[in-house]
């Protein structure tokens, strides 16, 4: 009987923590057709590719600024350069901006929820 109660509330916890999960998080498919996946990691938002040519490569740090905003460093995983960051959630899409010189300029990209 402790057992099952046990299971029971293991199994409840698991889905509150999944029903409170950032809307961020989670894998994306990049305009390049590779996957990135977003997790929570210290106080913000890590993210890394998963597949393709630079699987396995961190290109980005986000903390969230409130309301499906995040700002941060994100990095082109072909030239090693890294840019000031903005991201923003709508439903299954994210939107990747990129920007040098002070948001002088920048270059954006839409991502689409696995």
């Amino acid at each position: 009987m402790f057992r099952k109660m046990s299971m029971a509330v293991a199994a409840t916890l698991m889905l509150a923590g999944a029903a409170y999960a950032d809307p961020i998080e989670g894998n994306w498919k990049t305009e390049s057709g590779s996957t990135a996946a977003i997790a929570s990691c210290g106080s913000g938002f890590c993210i890394t590719l998963t597949d393709g040519k630079h699987a396995g490569k961190r290109i980005g740090t986000f903390n969230a600024d409130g309301a499906n905003a995040y700002s941060g460093k994100i990095t082109d995983p072909a030239s090693d350069k890294t840019y000031t960051g903005k991201a923003s959630v709508a439903g299954s899409n994210l939107k990747m901006k990129g920007c040098v010189l002070g948001g002088l300029i920048c270059k954006s990209q839409n991502w689409s929820k696995l």
